[in-house]
């Protein structure tokens, strides 16, 4: 109280220490891992909450056509469970992918996308899910990641491979490379890369764009960058990086 008194400021090492210093370290102790805990358990809950919404309008939409189906047997009435609707959905998707995998389903289906387009207010919200289902499926349609020099020398981007030609005369392969932009995928890049100019790497399409959507913040454990010329002979093996905490 004397320093205090005078004007002198106390010392912020005796300040910390008794039993208001113990208080302290304890609030930020119990603060630290109470958010430390909810990051954690964040994905989980979601992935928890989201689920339980799906299967929630599934079944509510499902429900009601089982009692209208138009054969009796003693099956229909335990269709009634939770989750049914989860199920029969997936079989209509499985469905509808083998229609759009032929030529007349696609067709049909490219045609009702046009029609809905066009449409005023129904073709805004229709295009903006076209957009995340784009995003959704990306993974499924891109081939490899791979790096390459952009957008200038001694500067590389990760990009995704979406296609490949072969030339028949000289066997030299180009490389057709989407560069997303960050963080969204939906829009970027194309180049044409000669094949052996490109810098391979063992990160998964799914890695990569954790990476693209976190602007880089999510990381994985490692990764490695290698030069694999196929026609130049000389490989070169750049190392594996381990990401920082």
């Amino acid at each position: 109280m004397a320093e205090i008194a005078n004007g002198t400021p106390p010392d912020p090492k005796l300040a910390g220490n008794g039993r208001f210093g113990l208080v302290r370290r304890l609030e930020r102790h119990v603060q630290r891992k109470t958010i430390g805990g909810l990051m954690e358990l964040f994905p989980l809950l979601v992935t928890i909450l989201v689920m339980a919404i799906i299967i929630g309008y599934a079944d509510s939409f499902v429900h009601p056509l089982i009692k209208y189906l138009p054969w009796e047997a003693p099956f229909v009435g335990s269709l009634t469970f939770t989750g049914v609707g989860l199920i029969i959905l997936a079989i209509l998707f499985y469905l509808t992918g083998l229609a759009v995998s032929c030529r007349l389903g696609r067709r049909s289906f490219d045609l009702t996308g046009r029609v809905l387009n066009e449409t005023p207010v129904v073709g805004s919200i229709y295009g903006l899910t076209q957009t995340v289902a784009a995003v959704m499926s990306s993974q499924y349609r891109f081939s490899r990641v791979v790096f390459i020099e952009w957008p200038r020398e001694d500067m590389i981007a990760l990009g995704f491979v979406t296609g490949r030609a072969v030339s028949p005369s000289t066997g030299e392969s180009l490389v057709v490379v989407y560069v997303p932009t960050v963080p969204n995928p939906t829009s970027g890049n194309m180049a044409i890369v000669v094949e052996d100019d490109v810098y391979e790497t063992d990160l998964t399409v799914e890695d990569a764009m954790k990476m693209v959507f976190s602007g880089g913040i999510v990381l994985p454990d490692s990764f490695a960058f290698a030069r694999l010329p196929r026609e130049r002979g000389s490989h070169e093996f750049l190392g594996r990086f381990d990401s920082l905490a």
